[in-house]
């Protein structure tokens, strides 16, 4: 295999686990209702966030003068760091696990290609496009029966959910493309991440201060609190980061349209969220997206 194609397809492996990771949050995120969606929010990405800048603090401080030239976009990635988790969980709580996750990942490729688009003028290609496209109808049809009422009946409110996850989506899209563009300036992924992440752990400690003490209510809720940050967080954006060194930022935003098809089947086996036959149909057109995406045999960067 061309050291390219293999480059490439490294980065594509990297992404995938992460997205096999995220993908579990939702369903964790229902084993403590107690717990808002902030202070999961705050828990989640900040302490995975916390465990990134200090796994990467010798690079950070080695890197420092490269940080600083680009602190306009690391702050602002750091923002959107902050305000992602927040919007991410609350869609899901607001419209369901299934509904949330799909349209905040779903969304996200479009945002991204825009992002390149309008700060490099870098036009999403036809494969991209394709990819893109059938990754977004697969979306629309595992979530075409989902409704606004989960298994149990309990009213949900669709329409904030659905804005709340159109704006994960943004900052989802925009903190990979700010994390991309630090390392493509020469700073190393575990420094990119590390400060990108910290920051916006940094901003998410005061509302896990406020909102966090149910997690000190049971051990079910300290445990889900704790692998949110470690396992999907804290290793998921490991495995991101050494994908985002490989990929577009564009190609790993719609690589990661993975996620909820893990979200949709760990929803129905494990919360009994209803998982209709077109739904199966969607989660066979996002694999053909991901193959689009993986074998095309060239290095996206």
């Amino acid at each position: 295999m061309p050291i390219q194609s293999s480059t490439h397809f490294l980065g594509i492996l990297g992404v995938l686990a992460a997205s096999l990771l995220w993908g579990t949050t939702g369903t964790a995120a229902a084993f403590a209702p107690e717990v808002s969606a902030a202070a999961i929010a705050a828990a989640a990405m900040g302490g995975g966030g916390l465990l990134q800048a200090l796994r990467g603090l010798p690079l950070i401080r080695r890197n420092r003068a490269l940080l600083k030239r680009h602190s306009a976009l690391l702050l602002s990635a750091g923002l959107s760091v902050a305000l992602y988790p927040i919007a991410f969980y609350g869609s899901m709580r607001l419209a369901g696990v299934t509904l949330g996750t799909v349209i905040s990942i779903g969304a996200a490729p479009l945002f991204s290609g825009a992002i390149e688009w309008a700060a490099e003028g870098k036009a999403p290609g036809v494969r991209w496009g394709a990819g893109v496209a059938a990754g977004i109808i697969g979306i629309l049809l595992i979530t075409l029966e989902s409704g606004a009422e989960t298994a149990s009946g309990t009213a949900l409110h669709p329409v904030a959910g659905v804005l709340a996850a159109l704006a994960a989506a943004f900052t989802y899209a925009y903190y990979s493309y700010a994390a991309r563009r630090l390392m493509l300036s020469g700073i190393p992924s575990r420094a990119a991440m590390g400060a990108e992440l910290g920051i916006g752990a940094l901003l998410l400690l005061p509302v896990l201060l406020a909102t966090g003490s149910p997690f000190l209510h049971s051990v079910q809720n300290a445990a889900v609190g704790l692998y949110m940050a470690v396992v999907p967080m804290f290793i998921g954006y490991i495995c991101f980061g050494y994908g985002l060194e490989r990929v577009r930022a564009s190609t790993a935003i719609a690589i990661s349209l993975l996620e909820p098809v893990v979200a949709a089947l760990l929803a129905a086996a494990v919360l009994g969220e209803r998982l209709s036959l077109p739904a199966y149909a969607g989660i066979a057109l996002i694999f053909a997206s991901l193959a689009l995406f993986t074998f095309t045999g060239k290095k996206s960067g």
